[in-house]
């Protein structure tokens, strides 16, 4: 149900309406960095009703954020971004469905996060990091809104559109990473970042609701200091297109791979009770909890290497510890030996539940 009162001043825009505040109570976004563009972003679209928003960060607050990341107070200082950005956006609309991932969005991590997500929001400072998220969103056919600053400029567009240009379009990857300034070398006015994050979310927001002129193809920049704004054309660029596909498909190959070979809690135990699945436990043996099935061997890691000249190189292997660091060393080890259907534990055999049948 549509809470009618609170958004009562958007859906009496003909624009909008009952319809409208529907499409926005279903929509999924996935908004990545919480700092001075993600906190505006935020506000925004929880305000607005947007019913799924993720948020994306692996920093904490500090107190030189605070002049321009309003999600965040004094006492905020130390804290998950992400988290505190959830409890904020939480607390100005309840009916909001929030999802955190308090890490940095990376190669590793990336199509996991971003999943099915109707719409990204790029909120990041890191030249390199736009790009991973331009070649991700290519590959699942998502746009993305994009915001940079810079002192007192900034711009704005949108990326992947209905087959839009691409970041890559824009900004052919030919300049080093590491020239691009960000706030912390060259500085930034408060208002600048809360100005163009705003303008981000009115991107999502046209997007959603499918109404006005999306800045598909355009690049919108700002100077805040002479308060002038001026908007640029640019074209799809296909070499560009490619380029992006073939390296976001690559990413998701090895995500992918990365995905088949953490098994969580649930697919250990399902694995207990295969045969054809060797696990070895490779803890020393005084370690606890014990965990006891008929597949299961206990091989200390020191004795691994000794141990696999035995075994069939396409044999399925299960490796465990007691977190799950020791495990993900092991399996490296086994697929430079050439064994090829490996798996281990992620966070090891500690948050294991253990039922009444395999317990001691």
């Amino acid at each position: 149900m549509i809470n009618t009162a609170r958004y009562s001043r958007q859906i009496i825009l003909s624009e909008i309406g009952i319809l409208g505040q529907e499409k926005l109570q279903k929509a999924s976004v996935l908004v990545i960095g919480a700092g001075g563009l993600g906190c505006p972003v935020l506000q925004n679209l929880a305000a607005a009703g947007v019913g799924f928003i993720g948020i994306v960060d692996g920093d904490v607050v500090e107190e030189t954020n605070l002049h321009r990341q309003l999600l965040y107070t004094l006492k905020d200082c130390g804290k998950s971004k992400a988290i505190t950005a959830a409890e904020a956006i939480m607390e100005l609309n309840p009916e909001v469905k929030v999802r955190v991932f308090n890490e940095f969005f990376s190669i590793e991590n990336a199509f996991e996060i971003v999943g099915d997500y109707q719409i990204i929001v790029d909120c990041t400072d890191t030249i390199g990091i736009r790009y991973l998220i331009n070649d991700v969103s290519i590959v699942k056919k998502i746009p993305v809104v994009y915001a940079s600053i810079y002192k007192f400029e900034g711009q704005v567009s949108v990326f992947n559109y209905k087959n839009g240009p691409s970041y890559r379009c824009l900004f052919p990857q030919t300049e080093s990473l590491s020239s691009v300034p960000n706030c912390v070398a060259s500085g930034v006015l408060g208002v600048l970042p809360n100005t163009l994050g705003s303008f981000q979310a009115m991107e999502v927001l046209k997007i959603v609701l499918e109404i006005g002129t999306v800045l598909s193809a355009k690049l919108l920049l700002y100077d805040g200091l002479h308060y002038q704004m001026q908007l640029v054309n640019f074209n799809r660029n296909p070499a560009a297109i490619e380029k992006g596909i073939a390296n976001g498909l690559a990413i998701q190959r090895q995500n992918s791979a990365k995905m088949a070979e953490n098994v969580t809690a649930a697919t250990f135990l399902e694995k207990c009770k295969q045969e054809d699945c060797l696990i070895i436990d490779i803890r020393e043996g005084y370690e606890e909890p014990k965990w006891e099935a008929s597949n299961v061997v206990n091989i200390p890691i020191s004795s691994l290497e000794s141990y696999c000249s035995q075994l069939d190189k396409n044999q399925e292997i299960l490796l465990f510890c007691q977190s799950g660091q020791r495990s993900q060393l092991a399996l490296a080890y086994l697929k430079k030996e050439g064994f090829t259907k490996l798996s281990h534990l992620e966070n090891g055999i500690q948050f294991v539940s253990m039922t009444n049948s395999n317990s001691h």
